[in-house]
């Protein structure tokens, strides 16, 4: 029996393209793939002719969510909201300063070295510039085929074979493995960074706005791939990104960001449909009608996006928030971090005047009133 076939799957077992490459039975669908809880990663700023620590970027601050098996994610939220942060963290690719990471039912928070190298197999990430994450000396089918070689995944043969599979399944031909990547154009490198990113069976792929640097008619060939792939090999997506309408088109569900925290979560339809957090509503309100006699009604936020150095106590969208403009500025807002609400129907809102539905939005002294009656809430996402 060949290498590539006899050898187990890493602990924990189990991939999800088991009718393509013949993997293991997947886990119960009832447990989550991922479990995040109160991530936190702050980035030191350092100055000085001995370099010490002068200041912190709090790029994640109390992020908390769970990503179920097979579905897809979507993380949106403007540039510097930390996205792609929680993304390489999910992958330990970054450590986290504090909070918790499961995958698969198991803590890989602290795990290091050789004990990650079975977890690294079963996550993977698809990188926002095709052309950057590609060895310019390194033919394609080289690099597609570069994970398999690190694993001691199979002989030559059975690697070469695999990644030619992979590149048909992602819609490259077979000589193509010889060429290099500038002698591709923009879509079909993405395409070679999908192929490098499933050759591995994951679980889970982190797809870091995989198609912002296309073209709009490349962009739509590139969702639709991941579409299909999603749906022939089982995968479980992170689809970080700032365009709305992407978003849309290919998440089940999806988290808003914002300088470092989760503002808003909730099911793609329920979310389009209905907005609750003020940030996600003014988000909504950028997005084109594709109608010109139709005129959505814009929010236009003012000032800039804070620091993520300096934050804003409380609330961190308070400085810009336009319904707390409309109720007179309560200074709850500004002194208290708003929790992470579940409305009803899974739709999660940080905001101190959402309430669960069928329950009266109270009045800026009532919130004020009960907040100071309680302890501050924990950092949340």
């Amino acid at each position: 029996m060949s290498a590539l076939a006899a050898e187990p799957a890493p602990t924990p077992a189990g991939g999800p393209a088991a009718a393509a490459f013949g993997a293991s039975a997947p886990h119960p669908a009832e447990r989550p793939l991922v479990r995040v809880t109160d991530l936190v990663k702050h980035f030191p700023i350092r100055g000085g002719i001995l370099q010490r620590q002068i200041g912190t970027v709090q790029a994640v601050d109390g992020v908390s969510f769970e990503i179920r098996r097979g579905e897809t994610l979507g993380l949106v939220g403007e540039s510097g909201c930390g996205k792609t942060t929680v993304g390489r963290m999910i992958l330990r690719l970054l450590d986290p300063t504090s909070g918790r990471i499961e995958f698969d039912g198991t803590d890989i928070t602290a795990i290091k070295g050789a004990a990650l190298k079975p977890y690294r197999r079963r996550m993977q990430i698809i990188f926002q510039d095709p052309y950057a994450s590609l060895d310019p000396r390194t033919p394609i089918g080289d690099s597609i085929g570069e994970g398999l070689r690190i694993h001691g995944l199979g002989s030559d043969a059975e690697r070469r074979e695999k990644v030619r599979k992979m590149m048909d399944l992602v819609g490259l031909q077979p000589y193509h493995a010889r060429r290099y990547p500038h002698e591709f154009s923009g879509g079909q490198r993405q395409r070679i960074g999908i192929a490098r990113a499933l050759v591995l069976e994951p679980d889970l792929v982190v797809c870091d706005e995989p198609v912002s640097a296309l073209d709009v008619s490349i962009q739509a060939q590139v969702l639709n791939l991941l579409k299909q792939l999603q749906r022939d090999l089982g995968l479980t997506y992170v689809f970080v990104a700032h365009n709305m309408g992407v978003v849309e088109h290919i998440s089940d569900r999806v988290a808003v960001m914002y300088l470092g925290r989760i503002a808003e979560l909730a099911e793609r339809r329920e979310l389009f449909r209905k907005q609750e957090h003020p940030y996600t509503v003014a988000l909504m309100s950028a997005i084109p009608v594709p109608n010109p006699e139709l005129r959505r009604q814009r929010v236009i936020l003012r000032g800039d996006v804070p620091s993520p150095v300096n934050p804003p106590s409380g609330c961190r969208f308070h400085p810009r928030c336009q319904l707390r403009q409309e109720l007179g500025s309560p200074e709850i807002c500004a002194q208290v971090i708003p929790p992470l609400v579940d409305l009803g129907a899974d739709h999660l809102c940080a905001c101190h005047f959402r309430q669960p539905r069928g329950v009266a939005t109270p009045a800026p002294a009532t919130v004020a009133a009960s907040a100071a009656a309680s302890p501050p809430a924990a950092p949340q996402g």
